[in-house]
């Protein structure tokens, strides 16, 4: 992984984009997403084709890690985290930069095309530092961002209490620390329901973005060098990561 002083950073270009709007309702608030429809026009092209069929709604929040990211689109809850039915996974669009208040795809570790339906929000700048998403796994692929309002959501979410690094209410510490804590689906940040609010791709055309100027200049092809290396997206990982969250009887 190359390594890029502070000036190349603060040089890195913003510039105007287009955007369907989606409004995204969560058991904590709402997100409003203007996606970056011509920008990244596969990703979009995806996104929604779980939003028309409604496969985001009741999903809920399975992962969310302090001064990182929380994600989400993988799982529903009835008894246990079942996953949603995923579409062929998509081509990576790195165009966008990862920094705080945009969307971006999750993916399998070392697989650059692997993206399906999972999306995590970055809570901070993620492009460089430890994680250097812009440039790890051949960047991760920024699709949208969210309003100045929506933000208030976020906080929300990583504010809660986490059993390992899912986000619940209903629990506390104390109990996420005992191997007899039980949860049910009132416990877990559920997605009520992801609409259009604005079908014109158009409806954003002020809005400003920035751009992933790092993925061209990154020559790596080991997605797992540098300190950012040891962040993985599989399903193994998340179950892993809950080990003493036990569904309710």
């Amino acid at each position: 992984m190359k390594k890029f002083f502070l000036g190349s950073l603060l040089a890195a270009a913003s510039f105007s984009s287009t955007a369907t709007i989606v409004e995204m309702k969560t058991s904590q608030g709402i997100i409003v997403i203007n996606l970056f429809d011509q920008d990244t026009p596969k990703t979009v092209e995806n996104f929604l084709s779980y939003v028309d069929d409604e496969s985001y709604n009741q999903t809920v929040i399975h992962r969310s890690l302090s001064d990182f990211v929380i994600q989400g689109g993988g799982f529903t809850f009835s008894d246990d985290f079942d996953p949603i039915t995923t579409k062929p996974a998509i081509i990576n669009e790195p165009v966008f930069s990862n920094v705080k208040g945009t969307i971006a795809m999750a993916k399998v570790d070392g697989d650059p095309n692997s993206a399906t339906s999972q999306w995590f929000f970055n809570i901070v700048d993620n492009s460089v530092g430890s994680a250097q998403l812009d440039t790890q796994n051949g960047g991760f692929t920024v699709f949208g961002q969210i309003t100045e309002a929506s933000q208030a959501t976020l906080d929300n979410i990583a504010a809660l209490v986490h059993c390992g690094e899912t986000p619940v209410v209903g629990i506390t510490a104390e109990q996420c620390a005992s191997t007899d804590v039980t949860i049910s689906s009132a416990n877990l940040v559920t997605i009520q329901n992801v609409a259009i609010m604005d079908d014109d791709p158009n409806s954003a055309a002020g809005l400003t973005v920035t751009e992933n100027t790092l993925i061209d200049s990154d020559t790596s092809t080991d997605s797992s060098s540098g300190s950012g290396g040891g962040l993985i997206w599989l399903l193994g990982a998340f179950l892993l990561a809950v080990p003493r969250l036990k569904r309710a009887k």
